[in-house]
């Protein structure tokens, strides 16, 4: 059964339900390693005695969530008594404790197989710089594999093991799913402890995760997201279940700013699945990409290159020829660059954040290609810098401007090629990237990596508050795309669902604004049903989302069809006399498009 499954982690956990053991899958992982017979995906593979040794240790099987589930790990993320190279064999050493995000992973049961191959000192987006022999990408040998991850990226394109870890600074995390048809999921900053992990750029650094499917990306994150207080860079960003508004605001690059360096095939996938966010229901509005890019280029063509040179200036100091000739030439860039120079581009960094600030409160979710263009191992054979920067394109200016981001594959090209789109937001809003991203790996026909296996049936999502969380019912100007809405997503709110209320409401337009507000009026049997939009909101927020509560308004409780009475908003009743009765629109969406149209 397992021989014969793309190896995701539900196929493991339905391996189990039929009587699977954890030995049978350690075997199946280490099977298909030799079937896929590439040796430079691992740069440590512990024994598989080993592995099936933890297996065992495990216990009976038990609620942990990832009970028995093999996955891959970086090698410049510590795993305990494995080397950690960040594939400089003259930095080695073994690893004397796990990675915090490693050892929660392992807590709730997961395993460790090896440590994966990479671009030395996660200085790359191609996957061919490092001392190790490098990876083959696993869906077409002459492609590069992508980098830095590059073997955490080929490894589950495999499907030898379900999830691994990389890190992404400056797209690690998803130039290489794009290139092996897989999901690269770069969370918030801060959500994931740097703690063990051997930094590139440690303000911008973050741990990634790449699967086979968007859902299973997004539970890893989910498990792995913990404060740290022993990390200085860690942020308590919350980790809800997936979930994005009915019609998703979705800003795209216009004409003038979208770049395929000549690639048209590219230029068409990405316009298809622009096409098909708009099919299923997104609202598509185009933008001017170019301050985006000008941050993309202060990476690595200003002073911000110095602070990958903090991380090996002693190396390059005593010992130059340890490291790889490219990644030198990038790092050694910044002994030319001063303290001046870093100020100067920390202001210019500053103006440009305040540029694109109102663009991305302006939207849900901003959508870009992965990559601009494919490149082969003999075009970085020839030209080691050029393509290696134009594959950052759309990937470099994400963590300077403090957005998440998940690249989710779409249909194959027209030549055959994976597909690939990027979705961004602002930091905190992971799980409206996950949501929409499900929906996007689920349209046309495409496979999961290089498995050939079709993407499983969608799993519905939660519509339901989790813990520490309260439901909110919203019937006006606060509900997706409208002008309040963002007084909820500021503050971490989520949608759920949209329902109708008992029969027994009145809905009235009040006076005043911009903006305009609607009173909502339990009347009786005299009321009818209204539309409202359920929200989830972070008990920690509900303080300060009340203050801002104008009279007559408030917050009490609603009574819903779906049977469910969650808070909500209510008007008083004296408010009304001089509001306008519009219950007969049945929601207060539909009231607001009558009046424009009008």
């Amino acid at each position: 059964m397992l021989s014969t499954t793309p190896f995701t982690i539900a196929d493991i956990a339905a391996a189990y339900d039929a009587g699977a053991t954890p030995a049978d899958v350690v075997a199946e992982v280490y099977r298909r390693i030799d079937a896929v017979g590439d040796p430079g995906i691992f740069i440590h593979l512990a024994p598989e005695a080993e592995v099936r040794a933890a297996a065992e240790a495990l216990g009976p099987r038990d609620d942990r969530p990832l009970w028995g589930i093999p996955f891959a790990v970086k090698d410049n993320i510590d795993v305990a008594g494995m080397p950690t190279t960040s594939a400089c064999p003259a930095v080695a050493r073994v690893a004397e404790a796990d990675a915090f995000v490693v050892a929660r992973l392992k807590a709730a049961g997961a395993l460790v197989v090896g440590k994966t191959n990479l671009d030395q000192f996660a200085t790359g987006l191609v996957g061919v710089r490092s001392p190790y022999k490098p990876p083959k990408n696993a869906v077409d040998p002459a492609i590069v594999p992508g980098g830095s991850s590059s073997g955490s990226a080929v490894v589950v394109g495999h499907g030898i093991v379900p999830f691994s870890l990389g890190t992404d600074t400056a797209g690690s995390g998803r130039v290489p799913a794009a290139l092996n048809n897989i999901v690269g999921l770069k969370p918030s900053l801060g959500a994931l402890s740097a703690t063990g992990v051997m930094p590139a750029c440690r303000t911008i650094d973050t741990i990634s995760i790449f699967a086979l499917t968007v859902a299973e990306a997004h539970a890893v994150f989910r498990l792995a997201t913990a404060y740290d207080p022993a990390d200085a860079w860690s942020r308590r960003v919350a980790a809800p279940p997936a979930s994005a508004p009915p019609r998703p605001r979705i800003a795209v690059p216009d004409a003038a700013s979208i770049e395929f360096f000549g690639d048209e095939v590219q230029r068409a996938s990405f316009a298809a699945a622009v096409a098909a966010l708009a099919e299923a229901g997104a609202e598509i509005r185009e933008i001017d990409l170019t301050p985006f890019t000008k941050v993309a280029e202060m990476l690595y063509f200003g002073a911000f290159v110095a602070e990958r040179h903090t991380v090996i200036e002693a190396l390059l100091a005593d010992d130059p020829e340890a490291v790889h000739p490219v990644t030198r030439a990038v790092v050694e860039k910044a002994v030319g660059f001063t303290a001046t120079d870093a100020f100067r581009d920390i202001y210019r960094l500053a103006e440009l954040r305040r540029e694109v600030e109102p663009v991305i409160a302006s939207v849900d979710l901003v959508a870009v290609p992965t990559i601009p263009t494919f490149y082969s191992v003999a075009d970085l054979e020839a030209d080691p810098i050029g393509p290696n920067s134009r594959l950052g394109t759309y990937t470099n200016f994400v963590n300077l401007l403090d957005m998440c981001g998940l690249a989710v594959p779409t249909t194959p090209r027209s030549d055959g090629r994976p597909g690939s789109l990027t979705l961004l937001a602002a930091h905190g809003r992971d799980g409206l990237l996950a949501a929409v991203a499900m929906g996007v790996e689920r349209r046309g026909a495409r496979t999961l990596g290089a498995t050939g296996a079709p993407v499983p049936a969608a799993v519905p999502p939660a519509d339901r508050a989790a813990a520490g969380e309260i439901e909110l019912a919203v019937c006006g100007a606060h509900m997706s795309g409208m002008a309040l809405n963002g007084e909820l997503t500021s503050r971490g709110g989520r949608y759920l669902r949209t329902v109708d209320t008992v029969p027994q409401y009145g809905l009235y337009a009040l006076p005043g604004g911009p903006p305009f507000r609607p009173g909502l009026v339990r009347v009786g049997d005299a009321g009818a049903a209204v539309t409202v939009e359920v929200w989830a909101l972070p008990l920690a927020e509900v303080g300060g989302f009340l203050a801002g509560i104008p009279a007559p308004l408030g917050l009490g409780t609603t009574l819903l069809a779906d049977g469910t009475a969650p808070k909500g908003f209510v008007c008083e009743q004296i408010a009304t006399r001089d509001a306008q009765d519009v219950t007969a629109y049945g929601s207060w969406r539909d009231f607001t498009a009558a009046r424009l149209a009008s």
